[in-house]
Protein backbone atom coordinates (compact mmCIF):
# COMPACT_ATOMS: atom_id res chain seq x y z
CA UNK A 1 0.00 0.00 0.00
CA UNK A 2 2.87 2.40 0.82
CA UNK A 3 4.27 1.81 -2.67
CA UNK A 4 0.96 2.50 -4.46
CA UNK A 5 0.09 5.56 -2.38
CA UNK A 6 3.56 7.05 -2.86
CA UNK A 7 3.31 6.64 -6.63
CA UNK A 8 -0.14 8.25 -6.82
CA UNK A 9 0.80 11.14 -4.55
CA UNK A 10 3.96 11.81 -6.52
CA UNK A 11 2.00 12.00 -9.77
CA UNK A 12 -0.02 14.88 -8.30
CA UNK A 13 2.64 16.62 -6.20
CA UNK A 14 5.62 16.32 -8.50
CA UNK A 15 6.46 20.05 -8.71
CA UNK A 16 6.19 20.44 -12.48
CA UNK A 17 2.94 18.42 -12.56
CA UNK A 18 1.47 20.28 -9.62
CA UNK A 19 2.31 23.73 -10.98
CA UNK A 20 0.89 22.85 -14.39
CA UNK A 21 -2.31 21.60 -12.75
CA UNK A 22 -2.60 24.80 -10.73
CA UNK A 23 -2.05 26.93 -13.84
CA UNK A 24 -4.66 24.91 -15.72
CA UNK A 25 -7.11 25.32 -12.85
CA UNK A 26 -6.49 29.06 -12.68
CA UNK A 27 -6.92 29.41 -16.43
CA UNK A 28 -10.12 27.38 -16.37
CA UNK A 29 -11.63 29.47 -13.58
CA UNK A 30 -10.76 32.67 -15.44
CA UNK A 31 -12.28 31.42 -18.70
CA UNK A 32 -15.54 30.51 -16.97
CA UNK A 33 -15.99 33.88 -15.30
CA UNK A 34 -14.12 33.46 -12.02
CA UNK A 35 -11.14 35.64 -12.86
CA UNK A 36 -10.36 36.69 -9.28
CA UNK A 37 -10.33 33.11 -8.02
CA UNK A 38 -8.45 32.05 -11.11
CA UNK A 39 -5.63 34.51 -10.41
CA UNK A 40 -5.19 33.00 -6.93
CA UNK A 41 -4.06 29.77 -8.59
CA UNK A 42 -2.61 31.06 -11.84
CA UNK A 43 -0.23 33.85 -10.75
CA UNK A 44 1.63 32.10 -7.87
CA UNK A 45 2.00 28.86 -9.83
CA UNK A 46 3.22 30.69 -12.93
CA UNK A 47 5.79 32.65 -10.91
CA UNK A 48 7.00 29.48 -9.20
CA UNK A 49 7.21 27.70 -12.56
CA UNK A 50 9.32 30.50 -14.02
CA UNK A 51 11.55 30.70 -10.94
CA UNK A 52 12.34 26.97 -11.03
CA UNK A 53 12.81 27.09 -14.79
CA UNK A 54 15.25 30.01 -14.88
CA UNK A 55 16.90 30.27 -11.46
CA UNK A 56 19.51 27.76 -10.17
CA UNK A 57 17.18 26.44 -7.47
CA UNK A 58 17.71 22.91 -8.76
CA UNK A 59 21.48 23.41 -8.53
CA UNK A 60 21.29 24.49 -4.88
CA UNK A 61 19.08 21.55 -3.98
CA UNK A 62 21.22 19.01 -5.81
CA UNK A 63 24.50 20.33 -4.43
CA UNK A 64 23.39 19.91 -0.82
CA UNK A 65 22.56 16.26 -1.49
CA UNK A 66 25.65 15.51 -3.56
CA UNK A 67 28.11 17.02 -1.08
CA UNK A 68 26.87 14.82 1.76
CA UNK A 69 29.04 11.81 0.86
CA UNK A 70 32.50 12.31 -0.68
CA UNK A 71 33.88 10.22 -3.54
CA UNK A 72 35.02 6.80 -2.36
CA UNK A 73 38.74 6.09 -2.05
CA UNK A 74 40.24 2.64 -1.66
CA UNK A 75 41.95 2.39 1.72
CA UNK A 76 43.26 -1.10 1.08
CA UNK A 77 40.55 -2.82 3.11
CA UNK A 78 39.23 -5.97 1.41
CA UNK A 79 35.86 -5.52 -0.27
CA UNK A 80 33.53 -8.44 0.44
CA UNK A 81 30.56 -7.28 -1.59
CA UNK A 82 29.22 -4.56 -3.85
CA UNK A 83 25.57 -3.60 -4.22
CA UNK A 84 24.42 -1.65 -7.27
CA UNK A 85 20.99 -0.05 -7.05
CA UNK A 86 18.66 -0.22 -10.02
CA UNK A 87 17.09 2.78 -11.69
CA UNK A 88 19.49 3.09 -14.63
CA UNK A 89 17.75 0.86 -17.15
CA UNK A 90 14.96 1.89 -19.52
CA UNK A 91 13.01 -1.33 -19.19
CA UNK A 92 10.54 -0.79 -22.04
CA UNK A 93 13.12 0.34 -24.59
CA UNK A 94 15.53 -2.42 -23.60
CA UNK A 95 12.85 -5.08 -23.96
CA UNK A 96 11.40 -3.68 -27.19
CA UNK A 97 14.75 -3.42 -28.98
CA UNK A 98 16.50 -6.31 -27.22
CA UNK A 99 19.34 -3.99 -26.31
CA UNK A 100 20.57 -2.51 -23.04
CA UNK A 101 19.11 1.02 -22.94
CA UNK A 102 20.31 3.25 -20.10
CA UNK A 103 19.07 6.57 -18.72
CA UNK A 104 20.71 9.55 -17.00
CA UNK A 105 21.88 7.42 -14.06
CA UNK A 106 23.91 5.06 -16.27
CA UNK A 107 26.99 5.78 -14.14
CA UNK A 108 25.74 3.12 -11.74
CA UNK A 109 26.13 0.47 -14.44
CA UNK A 110 29.51 1.85 -15.53
CA UNK A 111 30.70 1.66 -11.91
CA UNK A 112 29.36 -1.88 -11.67
CA UNK A 113 31.48 -3.07 -14.59
CA UNK A 114 34.54 -1.23 -13.26
CA UNK A 115 34.22 -2.57 -9.72
CA UNK A 116 33.64 -6.10 -10.98
CA UNK A 117 37.01 -5.89 -12.73
CA UNK A 118 38.83 -4.26 -9.80
CA UNK A 119 37.46 -6.62 -7.14
CA UNK A 120 37.03 -10.01 -8.84
CA UNK A 121 36.56 -11.90 -5.57
CA UNK A 122 33.84 -9.59 -4.18
CA UNK A 123 30.18 -10.53 -4.39
CA UNK A 124 28.50 -8.38 -7.03
CA UNK A 125 24.80 -7.74 -6.45
CA UNK A 126 22.36 -5.86 -8.66
CA UNK A 127 19.05 -5.05 -7.00
CA UNK A 128 16.24 -3.83 -9.23
CA UNK A 129 12.71 -5.05 -9.82
CA UNK A 130 9.81 -3.29 -11.52
CA UNK A 131 9.02 0.08 -9.97
CA UNK A 132 6.06 1.23 -12.07
CA UNK A 133 2.35 0.81 -11.37
CA UNK A 134 1.45 -0.12 -14.94
CA UNK A 135 3.07 -1.96 -17.83
CA UNK A 136 4.56 -5.38 -18.35
CA UNK A 137 6.29 -6.56 -15.17
CA UNK A 138 9.77 -7.05 -16.63
CA UNK A 139 12.42 -6.31 -14.05
CA UNK A 140 15.63 -4.34 -14.42
CA UNK A 141 17.48 -7.40 -13.16
CA UNK A 142 15.97 -9.48 -15.98
CA UNK A 143 17.18 -6.97 -18.56
CA UNK A 144 20.68 -6.71 -17.11
CA UNK A 145 20.96 -10.48 -16.75
CA UNK A 146 20.14 -10.81 -20.45
CA UNK A 147 22.78 -8.28 -21.50
CA UNK A 148 25.50 -8.69 -18.85
CA UNK A 149 27.95 -10.02 -21.45
CA UNK A 150 27.95 -6.61 -23.15
CA UNK A 151 29.48 -5.24 -19.93
CA UNK A 152 32.16 -7.91 -19.87
CA UNK A 153 30.45 -9.80 -17.04
CA UNK A 154 30.23 -13.58 -17.01
CA UNK A 155 26.75 -15.03 -16.62
CA UNK A 156 27.34 -16.17 -13.04
CA UNK A 157 29.29 -13.10 -11.92
CA UNK A 158 26.26 -11.12 -10.76
CA UNK A 159 23.74 -11.98 -8.05
CA UNK A 160 20.32 -10.54 -8.96
CA UNK A 161 17.58 -9.36 -6.62
CA UNK A 162 14.41 -9.06 -8.73
CA UNK A 163 11.52 -8.32 -6.36
CA UNK A 164 12.21 -4.80 -5.05
CA UNK A 165 10.16 -1.83 -6.28
CA UNK A 166 11.87 1.00 -4.38
CA UNK A 167 15.04 1.75 -2.42
CA UNK A 168 13.72 0.50 0.89
CA UNK A 169 12.86 -2.84 -0.69
CA UNK A 170 16.31 -2.89 -2.32
CA UNK A 171 17.78 -2.81 1.18
CA UNK A 172 15.36 -5.21 2.89
CA UNK A 173 15.12 -7.85 0.16
CA UNK A 174 18.84 -7.90 -0.57
CA UNK A 175 19.61 -8.23 3.15
CA UNK A 176 17.22 -11.16 3.46
CA UNK A 177 18.67 -12.83 0.38
CA UNK A 178 22.35 -12.52 1.30
CA UNK A 179 22.36 -12.36 5.13
CA UNK A 180 25.74 -10.56 5.30
CA UNK A 181 27.95 -10.86 8.35
CA UNK A 182 28.50 -7.70 10.45
CA UNK A 183 32.24 -7.98 9.86
CA UNK A 184 31.92 -7.90 6.08
CA UNK A 185 32.85 -4.77 4.12
CA UNK A 186 30.20 -3.85 1.56
CA UNK A 187 29.98 -0.95 -0.89
CA UNK A 188 26.73 0.66 -2.01
CA UNK A 189 26.71 2.13 -5.52
CA UNK A 190 24.11 4.72 -6.45
CA UNK A 191 23.86 8.30 -7.69
CA UNK A 192 25.45 10.92 -5.42
CA UNK A 193 22.16 12.78 -4.97
CA UNK A 194 20.43 9.51 -4.01
CA UNK A 195 23.10 8.36 -1.56
CA UNK A 196 21.90 10.03 1.69
CA UNK A 197 18.46 8.41 1.52
CA UNK A 198 19.90 5.08 0.35
CA UNK A 199 22.44 4.90 3.16
CA UNK A 200 19.76 5.68 5.74
CA UNK A 201 17.49 2.92 4.43
CA UNK A 202 20.29 0.35 4.20
CA UNK A 203 21.58 1.13 7.68
CA UNK A 204 18.09 0.72 9.11
CA UNK A 205 17.79 -2.63 7.33
CA UNK A 206 20.89 -3.81 9.18
CA UNK A 207 23.64 -3.32 6.61
CA UNK A 208 27.19 -2.34 7.56
CA UNK A 209 27.75 -0.51 4.31
CA UNK A 210 29.99 2.18 2.81
CA UNK A 211 28.90 4.76 0.24
CA UNK A 212 30.26 4.63 -3.30
CA UNK A 213 28.55 7.64 -4.92
CA UNK A 214 28.60 8.14 -8.70
CA UNK A 215 26.93 10.31 -11.31
CA UNK A 216 27.20 13.82 -9.85
CA UNK A 217 24.99 16.38 -11.59
CA UNK A 218 26.64 19.47 -10.07
CA UNK A 219 30.08 20.93 -10.77
CA UNK A 220 31.33 23.08 -7.86
CA UNK A 221 33.84 25.58 -9.17
CA UNK A 222 32.98 24.94 -12.80
CA UNK A 223 29.46 26.37 -13.07
CA UNK A 224 30.68 29.22 -15.26
CA UNK A 225 31.85 26.82 -17.98
CA UNK A 226 28.32 26.07 -19.12
CA UNK A 227 24.75 26.82 -18.14
CA UNK A 228 21.53 25.01 -19.00
CA UNK A 229 19.32 27.48 -20.82
CA UNK A 230 16.36 25.11 -21.27
CA UNK A 231 13.62 25.37 -18.67
CA UNK A 232 13.01 21.65 -19.08
CA UNK A 233 16.52 20.82 -17.80
CA UNK A 234 16.01 22.83 -14.61
CA UNK A 235 12.50 21.48 -14.08
CA UNK A 236 13.66 17.90 -14.60
CA UNK A 237 16.43 18.17 -12.02
CA UNK A 238 14.29 20.10 -9.53
CA UNK A 239 11.60 17.40 -9.72
CA UNK A 240 14.21 14.74 -9.04
CA UNK A 241 15.82 16.58 -6.12
CA UNK A 242 12.48 17.55 -4.59
CA UNK A 243 11.55 13.88 -4.65
CA UNK A 244 14.74 13.01 -2.78
CA UNK A 245 14.07 15.55 -0.03
CA UNK A 246 10.50 14.32 0.34
CA UNK A 247 11.81 10.76 0.36
CA UNK A 248 14.24 11.58 3.16
CA UNK A 249 11.44 13.06 5.23
CA UNK A 250 9.03 10.19 4.50
CA UNK A 251 11.66 7.57 5.37
CA UNK A 252 12.34 9.24 8.71
CA UNK A 253 8.66 9.69 9.59
CA UNK A 254 7.82 6.11 8.59
CA UNK A 255 10.67 4.73 10.70
CA UNK A 256 12.56 3.36 7.69
CA UNK A 257 15.61 5.48 8.52
CA UNK A 258 17.08 6.60 11.82
CA UNK A 259 18.21 9.98 10.48
CA UNK A 260 16.56 12.63 8.35
CA UNK A 261 19.81 13.43 6.53
CA UNK A 262 22.28 10.54 6.96
CA UNK A 263 25.98 11.35 6.92
CA UNK A 264 29.19 9.29 6.54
Amino acid sequence: MYFIVSKLLWFVFCPSNFLMLMMALGTGLSVFGYARKGRVFLIPSLLAFLAIGFLPIDEWSARTLELRFPPWHDDGQPVDGIIILGGSINIGSSAAWDSLSLNSTANRIVAMADLARRYPSAKLVFTGGYGALLGRPITEADILDRHSASLGLAGDRVIYERQSRNTRENAVFTKAMLDPKPSEHWLLVTSAWHMPRSIGLFRKAGWNIEAYPVGWTTAPGYEDTGTDTEMSAHLFRFDKMFREWIGLLAARLAGYSDDFFPAP
